[in-house]
């Protein structure tokens, strides 16, 4: 094997170990009904900067196609940035995008409708009874 392999080989173990990881926290954070930053989840992951944010992103679009692939809400609608007042990072859009699952403006009313949306999904798959 070359460098090369064995680097993007480490990565992709990483990445799928960073998302498994995360799937778990969301789906406590999901039956919490609670929504969580993506830097309070890089730290709960105790995924440490400077990748941190870009290692959670990553992890989190693993999740999305997951999801996609098994016709489940995407339970990374859960992840919000502190910059876009209680919405995903405008990547979470372009990968529902890429995913088939959003059209319209993501930094609009288009986005707001579509994350509530995957909010009740989300909270009605993983969120248990609702009493908690």
């Amino acid at each position: 094997m070359t460098v090369a392999a064995d680097d993007a080989e480490l990565s992709e173990r990483t990445l799928g170990a960073d998302a498994s990881r995360a799937r778990a926290f969301l789906e406590s954070v999901a039956k919490r009904r609670i929504l969580i930053t993506y830097q309070e989840l890089a730290n709960a992951l105790q995924i440490l900067p400077p990748h941190s944010i870009h290692r959670v992103t990553e992890a989190l679009e693993r999740l999305m196609e997951e999801d996609a692939a098994a016709d489940r809400p995407f339970i990374a609608a859960l992840a919000i940035s502190k910059a876009r007042g209680g919405l995903p990072g405008s990547g979470f859009f372009d990968c529902a995008r890429r995913l088939g699952r959003f059209t319209g403006d993501p930094d609009g009313q288009d986005a707001r409708t579509f994350h509530a949306a995957e909010l009740n999904a989300v909270f009605a798959c993983w969120g248990g009874s609702g009493d908690n």
